[in-house]
């Protein structure tokens, strides 16, 4: 198997995630839901931190967990806060918004000096990747505020759920956006100095270190579980990282790089089509114009390797 089949499995598990957590958070009764998420993918990525220590021998200690402790934060934060954002906004929305991190992650590399071996053209490319993203999001915000209440009723009129116009809508999946850029941003720092298999590890632990808090506060609240309402999340956790898994395994092809990159970042699309055909989302033309201009912009980004 090749960096190309990598790649598409990343692209494909990241999207199934993606539908999954909207199955399994979309519900209005559970308020939970989103700590639930999060118990299911720390459940999930302590197994696999587990495997990768005790069969395959990566190094692990509190030194480095402790190093990685603020990438992993900034990560989990921004997780956590998409799930809960899943409540509010259809999924088709959401997903480009929240890959939209790359743009900010370009931004800050051309504010710090990491981008200044781009010059000329590649430079110009970059800088109209990130405005089509800044334009899409913003487009996107735009559209969903000035939408008719009549026109937004009448075609959620087959969808799995209805949703109102809300700020905390758009807020949610663009905080997830600004923490993952954050995250990436300190990730490429902190990598400098630590093995990535640790780091990966010590991001896993972490996590479930957040699930076993999210989980202990739960039973204190006395909440249920119910196996019909947390399959969808555990299923979604598996994705998260069997794509975290082959993502790294796409990339560690250093010569197909500028190639699986943008094949990765497109998942948003897959997203995009899942939501349309499982949830029966329909947006408005506007909005899947917009919703065009961010992921050109992210698969730019990505031939970049931004």
């Amino acid at each position: 198997m090749n960096w190309f089949w990598f790649a598409v499995i990343a692209l494909l598990c990241w999207s199934g995630s993606d539908i999954f957590s909207k199955i399994g958070c979309c519900g209005e009764k559970d308020r939970t839901a989103h700590l639930k998420m999060i118990t299911a993918v720390g459940v999930v990525m302590g197994l696999h931190a587990a495997y990768m220590v005790f069969f395959n021998d990566v190094a692990i200690s509190w030194d480095v967990i402790w190093r990685y402790l603020p990438v992993s934060l900034l990560y989990i934060l921004s997780m956590a806060l998409g799930y809960v954002g899943l409540r509010y906004i259809e999924l088709s929305i959401s997903s480009p918004i929240c890959n939209s991190s790359g743009a900010l992650v370009a931004v800050a590399c051309l504010i710090s000096g990491d981008l200044a071996d781009l010059v000329g053209v590649d430079r110009a490319v970059v800088l109209g990747a990130v405005a089509l993203v800044c334009i899409g999001v913003i487009g996107l915000g735009v559209v969903e505020a000035r939408e008719d209440e009549t026109l937004r009723a009448k075609r959620q009129e087959h969808a799995n759920r209805k949703y109102a116009k809300s700020w905390l809508a758009l807020c949610l999946p663009i905080a997830y956006c600004l923490l993952d850029a954050a995250g990436t941003f300190a990730d490429s720092l902190v990598l400098e100095t630590l093995n990535e298999d640790s780091a990966n590890v010590a991001y896993e632990l972490t996590f479930l270190a957040a699930g076993v808090i999210c989980l202990i506060y739960l039973l204190a609240r006395r909440e249920k579980f119910f196996v019909r309402q947390e399959a969808p999340k555990y299923v979604a956790a598996c994705f998260e990282t069997v794509g975290q898994l082959f993502y790294i395994y796409a990339l560690a092809d250093e010569e197909h790089v500028a190639l699986s990159a943008p094949i990765i970042s497109a998942y948003c699309v897959a997203s995009v089509l899942w939501s349309r055909l499982f949830l029966r989302e329909k947006l408005s033309w506007k909005h899947y114009a917009m919703i065009l201009l961010v992921v050109a912009g992210i698969i730019i980004l990505g031939v970049y390797d931004i």
